[in-house]
């Protein structure tokens, strides 16, 4: 059966795939990705995490039923206080302490993309889910394309190929999918026609998180 996910996944395919090619990944991947490019994708990571906990947060007040309401605030509660951890304890890997966690400050993509993500959990529900679908949905990607390529020879590459090719995290992308396809049902042409727009300036967004960290994107001034 089509779902309206697999619609979502036709229009931006070209840039999922534009991801999937770009150097970043690829050095994630093959194991030669400078250590300076990924320390800075590490600590603007962090800062993307505390606004998606905040997105999340959203969804549980906007979710029409228990069930998914606990989910969400299941994923609020795993966001803040044990992704972040995790979080914390990977980038001292890179001898980043949580000092300069707290201390970074976001960089234009960062703060764009998350300034448009709570702009959307702001508005329609619907709008919401399709907002946050291409971070879970294409991470799970990514590290499932990763995982069947040769092993990283850097473990802790390897490591960040294991967490998102995990059958954990499939799960979680297949359920928010999910949550999408039975939003959609029965929705006017208007609404779906935005949450098409939302998922694709989302996964715009995603594919320009690589870039930012791949050229260390700062502030002019």
């Amino acid at each position: 059966m089509f779902r309206f996910t697999d619609r979502l996944y036709e229009l931006a395919e070209p840039i999922w795939e534009a991801q999937h090619a770009h150097p970043f990944v690829r050095g994630i991947g093959d194991g030669t990705l400078d250590v300076e490019k990924f320390r800075f994708w590490v600590r603007q990571d962090y800062l993307f995490l505390i606004d998606y906990a905040r997105l999340l947060a959203m969804a549980v007040a906007k979710a029409p039923d228990l069930p998914t309401m606990r989910r969400f605030a299941d994923l609020v509660e795993t966001t803040l206080n044990v992704e972040m951890e995790l979080h914390r304890a990977y980038a001292a890997e890179f001898d980043i302490s949580s000092q300069e966690l707290e201390a970074e400050t976001k960089a234009p993509t960062t703060q764009a993309y998350t300034d448009f993500l709570l702009r959307a959990a702001a508005g329609d529900y619907t709008e919401l889910l399709a907002a946050l679908l291409p971070c879970m949905w294409g991470f799970s990607d990514i590290g499932q394309r990763l995982s069947r390529e040769r092993r990283p020879a850097d473990e802790r590459y390897f490591k960040w190929v294991e967490m998102y090719a995990s059958p954990e995290f499939a799960e979680l992308a297949d359920w928010c999918r999910g949550l999408v396809d039975t939003v959609a049902e029965g929705q006017p042409g208007e609404v779906l026609r935005r949450m098409e727009e939302t998922f694709l300036i989302s996964s715009r967004y995603e594919l320009a998180f690589w870039e930012m960290a791949w050229t260390e994107e700062k502030w002019q001034l």
